[in-house]
Protein backbone atom coordinates (compact mmCIF):
# COMPACT_ATOMS: atom_id res chain seq x y z
CA UNK A 1 0.00 0.00 0.00
CA UNK A 2 1.27 3.47 -0.85
CA UNK A 3 1.66 5.72 2.18
CA UNK A 4 0.02 8.68 0.42
CA UNK A 5 -3.22 6.87 -0.45
CA UNK A 6 -5.07 3.63 0.10
CA UNK A 7 -7.34 1.60 -2.12
CA UNK A 8 -10.17 -0.21 -0.39
CA UNK A 9 -13.53 -1.77 -1.25
CA UNK A 10 -16.40 0.68 -1.56
CA UNK A 11 -18.66 1.11 1.48
CA UNK A 12 -22.27 2.32 1.54
CA UNK A 13 -21.12 5.65 2.99
CA UNK A 14 -19.01 6.25 -0.15
CA UNK A 15 -22.00 6.47 -2.53
CA UNK A 16 -22.40 10.26 -2.44
CA UNK A 17 -18.65 10.92 -2.81
CA UNK A 18 -18.27 8.57 -5.78
CA UNK A 19 -21.36 9.99 -7.49
CA UNK A 20 -19.95 13.50 -7.05
CA UNK A 21 -16.56 12.42 -8.45
CA UNK A 22 -18.17 10.84 -11.52
CA UNK A 23 -20.29 13.96 -12.07
CA UNK A 24 -17.21 16.20 -11.69
CA UNK A 25 -14.64 14.28 -13.73
CA UNK A 26 -16.69 13.15 -16.73
CA UNK A 27 -17.68 16.69 -17.84
CA UNK A 28 -14.01 17.70 -17.51
CA UNK A 29 -13.39 15.43 -20.52
CA UNK A 30 -16.59 16.28 -22.41
CA UNK A 31 -18.29 13.03 -21.37
CA UNK A 32 -21.50 14.47 -19.95
CA UNK A 33 -23.92 14.19 -22.85
CA UNK A 34 -26.12 11.27 -23.89
CA UNK A 35 -24.40 7.92 -24.23
CA UNK A 36 -21.98 8.29 -21.33
CA UNK A 37 -21.71 6.47 -17.98
CA UNK A 38 -22.50 9.67 -16.07
CA UNK A 39 -26.18 8.91 -16.81
CA UNK A 40 -26.12 5.26 -15.65
CA UNK A 41 -28.67 4.48 -12.94
CA UNK A 42 -25.96 2.97 -10.72
CA UNK A 43 -24.06 6.27 -10.27
CA UNK A 44 -26.01 7.17 -7.11
CA UNK A 45 -25.84 3.67 -5.61
CA UNK A 46 -22.42 2.34 -6.52
CA UNK A 47 -22.03 0.24 -3.37
CA UNK A 48 -25.28 -1.61 -4.07
CA UNK A 49 -24.54 -1.96 -7.79
CA UNK A 50 -21.20 -3.62 -7.11
CA UNK A 51 -22.45 -5.82 -4.27
CA UNK A 52 -23.72 -8.08 -7.07
CA UNK A 53 -22.09 -11.41 -8.02
CA UNK A 54 -18.79 -11.17 -9.92
CA UNK A 55 -18.58 -7.42 -9.30
CA UNK A 56 -16.14 -5.31 -7.28
CA UNK A 57 -15.64 -1.58 -6.84
CA UNK A 58 -12.81 0.13 -5.02
CA UNK A 59 -12.15 3.68 -3.86
CA UNK A 60 -8.95 5.71 -3.61
CA UNK A 61 -8.78 7.43 -0.25
CA UNK A 62 -6.24 9.90 1.11
CA UNK A 63 -6.42 11.62 4.47
CA UNK A 64 -9.96 10.32 4.94
CA UNK A 65 -11.21 11.75 1.65
CA UNK A 66 -12.43 9.66 -1.27
CA UNK A 67 -10.63 10.92 -4.38
CA UNK A 68 -11.62 8.34 -6.99
CA UNK A 69 -12.76 4.86 -7.76
CA UNK A 70 -12.84 2.01 -10.22
CA UNK A 71 -14.38 -1.41 -10.56
CA UNK A 72 -15.19 -4.47 -12.60
CA UNK A 73 -18.43 -6.25 -13.39
CA UNK A 74 -19.73 -8.60 -16.09
CA UNK A 75 -19.92 -6.92 -19.50
CA UNK A 76 -23.60 -6.69 -20.39
CA UNK A 77 -24.50 -8.54 -23.56
CA UNK A 78 -21.16 -10.35 -23.83
CA UNK A 79 -19.75 -13.81 -23.19
CA UNK A 80 -19.65 -14.76 -19.50
CA UNK A 81 -15.84 -14.72 -19.42
CA UNK A 82 -15.70 -10.97 -20.25
CA UNK A 83 -15.81 -8.28 -17.60
CA UNK A 84 -15.80 -4.54 -18.02
CA UNK A 85 -13.54 -2.09 -16.24
CA UNK A 86 -16.10 0.44 -15.05
CA UNK A 87 -16.24 3.96 -13.75
CA UNK A 88 -12.57 4.49 -13.05
CA UNK A 89 -12.40 8.22 -12.41
CA UNK A 90 -10.05 10.23 -10.19
CA UNK A 91 -10.16 13.81 -9.00
CA UNK A 92 -7.04 15.83 -9.89
CA UNK A 93 -5.65 15.29 -6.36
CA UNK A 94 -5.43 11.53 -7.08
CA UNK A 95 -3.74 11.88 -10.46
CA UNK A 96 -0.02 11.51 -10.98
CA UNK A 97 0.60 9.77 -7.63
CA UNK A 98 0.49 6.18 -8.88
CA UNK A 99 -3.08 5.54 -7.78
CA UNK A 100 -4.21 4.66 -11.31
CA UNK A 101 -1.68 1.85 -11.67
CA UNK A 102 -2.46 0.45 -8.22
CA UNK A 103 -6.22 0.69 -8.87
CA UNK A 104 -5.82 -1.03 -12.23
CA UNK A 105 -3.94 -3.93 -10.64
CA UNK A 106 -6.57 -4.23 -7.91
CA UNK A 107 -9.37 -4.32 -10.50
CA UNK A 108 -7.61 -6.86 -12.73
CA UNK A 109 -6.89 -9.07 -9.69
CA UNK A 110 -10.58 -8.88 -8.72
CA UNK A 111 -11.58 -9.78 -12.30
CA UNK A 112 -9.38 -12.88 -12.18
CA UNK A 113 -10.81 -13.83 -8.77
CA UNK A 114 -14.32 -13.55 -10.25
CA UNK A 115 -13.31 -15.99 -13.00
CA UNK A 116 -13.12 -13.61 -15.95
CA UNK A 117 -10.65 -14.32 -18.75
CA UNK A 118 -10.88 -10.96 -20.58
CA UNK A 119 -11.37 -7.38 -19.46
CA UNK A 120 -12.99 -4.78 -21.76
CA UNK A 121 -13.22 -1.03 -21.36
CA UNK A 122 -14.66 1.96 -23.16
CA UNK A 123 -13.24 5.45 -23.15
CA UNK A 124 -13.13 8.67 -25.11
CA UNK A 125 -10.71 10.55 -27.32
CA UNK A 126 -9.02 13.15 -25.14
CA UNK A 127 -8.68 10.93 -22.08
CA UNK A 128 -5.01 10.58 -22.98
CA UNK A 129 -3.57 9.85 -19.52
CA UNK A 130 -6.17 7.14 -18.99
CA UNK A 131 -5.43 5.57 -22.37
CA UNK A 132 -1.70 5.59 -21.60
CA UNK A 133 -2.46 3.72 -18.36
CA UNK A 134 -4.60 1.18 -20.23
CA UNK A 135 -1.83 0.53 -22.74
CA UNK A 136 0.82 0.24 -19.98
CA UNK A 137 -1.51 -2.23 -18.25
CA UNK A 138 -1.64 -4.52 -21.28
CA UNK A 139 -4.87 -3.40 -22.95
CA UNK A 140 -4.96 -3.34 -26.74
CA UNK A 141 -7.29 -1.23 -28.90
CA UNK A 142 -10.39 -2.67 -30.55
CA UNK A 143 -11.99 -1.37 -33.75
CA UNK A 144 -15.56 -1.52 -32.41
CA UNK A 145 -17.41 -1.78 -29.10
CA UNK A 146 -18.33 -5.05 -27.41
CA UNK A 147 -21.42 -5.90 -25.40
CA UNK A 148 -24.34 -3.64 -24.77
CA UNK A 149 -23.31 -0.91 -22.36
CA UNK A 150 -25.40 1.80 -24.00
CA UNK A 151 -22.37 4.12 -23.90
CA UNK A 152 -22.57 5.15 -27.55
CA UNK A 153 -20.72 8.37 -26.72
CA UNK A 154 -17.49 6.44 -26.23
CA UNK A 155 -15.24 6.20 -29.28
CA UNK A 156 -12.29 4.12 -27.99
CA UNK A 157 -12.47 0.49 -26.90
CA UNK A 158 -9.83 -1.77 -25.37
CA UNK A 159 -9.48 -5.44 -24.36
CA UNK A 160 -7.00 -7.34 -22.21
CA UNK A 161 -6.49 -11.04 -21.67
CA UNK A 162 -6.41 -11.94 -18.01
Amino acid sequence: MNASFQIRPIEPSDNAAIAAIIRTVMPEFGADGPGFAIHDAEVDTMYQAYAQPRSSYFVVERDGMVLGGGGVAPLEGAEPDVCELRKMYFLPAARGIGAGSVMMQRCLDAARTHGFRRCYLETLTGMDAAQALYKRSGFTPLCAPMGGTGHHGCDRWFIREL
